[in-house]
C-alpha cells in the first residue's frame, strides 16, 4: 500500500533467500518478471491491485514452496499455469483481469486451442498494444529519421548510438539501450538521473529521453568531429602538441567538474580516447593512461606480458622522452626542440602521477587541471 510505480526489477530474481513479497495495492506496471522463478524458497507473493499486464509466467511452476499467489485486479491475460503449486490456489486470486484463461476451477474461460483463434487473438492484442504507443509517440515534437545500421555511430556494453535528425533539421545522437540485458534498465534510469542534471561546456548535453516498456533511449547533442581516437590513429588527421594539450585540459576540466563540482561525485568509469566525447580515483587512473596514449600515440592494448604503457613511459623519463614521444610531434630543432621535450616530459610526469598504483597517491583532478594549465603556459612560450 505505497505508491510504487514502473516495473518490478528483473534483478529481484537474485534474492535467493526471499520468503515473502507483498506488493499489493501499488501502481506497478509491466509484466511479472520471469526471474522470480529463481527465488526457489518464495512462499508468499501478492501482486494484487496494481496495473500489471502480460501473462503469468509458466516458469513460476518451479516455485514448489509457493503457498499464496494473488494477482487479482490487474490487466493480465493468457493461460494460468496449472502445475504445482497452482493446483491449490483459490480462484479469488485471479479475478478482475483482462483476459485470463485456463482451468475451470479458476472460474475463467478455457484457453482457445485452435491456431486460427490464437492467431486472431494475438492480432487483437497487438492492435490494443500498438494503439496507445501510436497515440503517445506520433504527436512528439521530433521525428527520428533513418535510425538504421547505416547511421550507427558506435556501440557499447548496454546499447548502440545512432545518428538522427529532428523535424527541424537538427542532427542528434540517439543512445538506444539493449533491453535484452537486465542491467540495461538500471543503467538507463541511472544515466537519465545523472546526465540530465549535468551542465558543463565539455560534456555532451542530454536533449531528452524516450522510454516505454519496449524502447528506452537518450537523445544527445551530436558531435560531428568524431572521437580523439580517430585523430590519433588515422593517417588523414594530425594533432600537434598544442592541440593535444588543449584537448586533455578540456577533458581534465570536465572530470574536475564531475568529481568536485557536483552535489555528489559522478564517476565516468569508461574513460578512453573513443569516448572523448566506479570510483573517482579509477577515473583519474584512466585519464592518466589516456594522457600517455595521446602524446605517445601508442594503444595501451599493444603491450604484452608484464610491460604496460605506463611502465614503458616511466622507464624513459626524464632523459629519453624522444624514445616514447609520437614521432609526428617532433617538428622543432635545437633549443626549441629541447623546450618542447621538457614540456612533454612534464605532461607525462603528470600522467604518471595519475597512474599511481595506490589510489590514495593518485593526483586529484583539481591538481591535474592546475598542473596542465601551468604546462600550457610553458608550451605557448616555445
Amino acid at each position: 500500500m505505497n505508491q510504487f510505480s514502473n516495473e518490478i526489477p528483473r534483478e529481484i530474481g537474485g534474492l535467493q533467500t526471499l520468503l515473502h513479497l507483498p506488493l499489493r495495492h501499488n501502481k506497478l506496471q509491466g509484466s511479472i518478471p520471469d526471474s522470480i522463478s529463481n527465488v526457489v524458497g518464495l512462499e508468499f507473493l501478492d501482486l494484487s491491485d496494481n496495473n500489471m499486464s502480460g501473462t503469468v509466467p509458466m516458469s513460476l511452476e518451479k516455485l514448489q514452496n509457493l503457498k499464496y499467489f494473488n494477482v487479482s485486479v490487474n490487466k493480465l491475460y493468457g493461460e494460468i499455469p496449472s502445475g504445482s503449486p497452482f493446483k491449490n490456489l483459490s480462484s479469488d486470486f485471479f479475478v478482475d483481469n483482462e483476459a485470463l484463461c485456463g482451468s475451470s476451477r479458476f472460474n475463467v474461460p478455457p484457453c482457445l486451442s485452435s491456431s486460427k483463434h490464437r492467431s486472431n487473438r494475438k492480432k487483437l492484442l497487438l492492435s490494443f498494444l500498438l494503439l496507445p504507443i501510436a497515440v503517445v509517440f506520433v504527436p512528439m515534437t521530433f521525428v527520428l529519421l533513418w535510425i538504421s545500421e547505416s547511421n550507427l555511430i558506435g556501440s557499447g556494453s548496454f546499447g548502440s548510438v545512432y545518428k538522427g535528425i529532428l523535424r527541424g533539421g537538427t542532427t542528434i545522437a540517439v543512445k538506444v539501450f539493449n533491453l535484452q540485458l537486465d542491467a540495461a534498465f538500471k543503467i538507463f534510469d541511472t544515466e537519465c538521473e545523472v546526465l540530465c542534471s549535468l551542465l558543463h561546456k565539455n560534456l555532451v548535453k542530454v536533449i531528452t529521453s524516450c522510454s516505454n516498456l519496449e524502447f528506452k533511449a537518450l537523445v544527445l547533442e551530436y558531435m560531428p568531429n568524431g572521437s580523439l581516437e580517430k585523430y590519433l590513429y588515422s593517417h588523414n588527421y594530425f594533432l600537434n602538441i598544442r592541440k593535444r594539450q588543449s584537448i586533455m585540459i578540456d577533458v581534465a576540466c570536465a572530470l574536475e567538474y564531475l568529481h568536485h563540482g557536483c552535489s555528489s561525485p559522478v564517476i565516468h568509469c569508461d574513460l578512453k580516447p573513443s569516448n572523448i566525447l566506479v570510483k573517482i580515483r579509477c577515473d583519474v587512473y584512466s585519464y592518466g593512461v589516456m594522457l600517455l596514449e595521446t602524446f605517445t600515440r601508442r594503444n595501451p592494448n599493444e603491450f604484452d606480458g608484464d610491460l604496460s604503457l605506463k611502465q614503458w613511459v616511466s622507464y624513459s623519463l626524464p632523459v629519453a622522452v624522444m624514445d616514447v614521444l609520437d614521432a609526428n610531434l617532433v617538428t622543432q630543432t635545437g633549443s626549441r626542440l629541447q623546450m618542447e621535450l621538457d614540456v612533454v616530459a612534464s605532461i607525462m610526469k603528470a600522467a604518471l602521477d595519475c597512474c599511481a598504483e595506490s589510489p590514495a597517491r593518485r593526483t586529484n583532478m583539481k591538481d591535474v587541471v592546475g598542473m596542465l594549465q601551468k604546462i600550457n603556459i610553458q608550451l605557448l612560450a616555445c
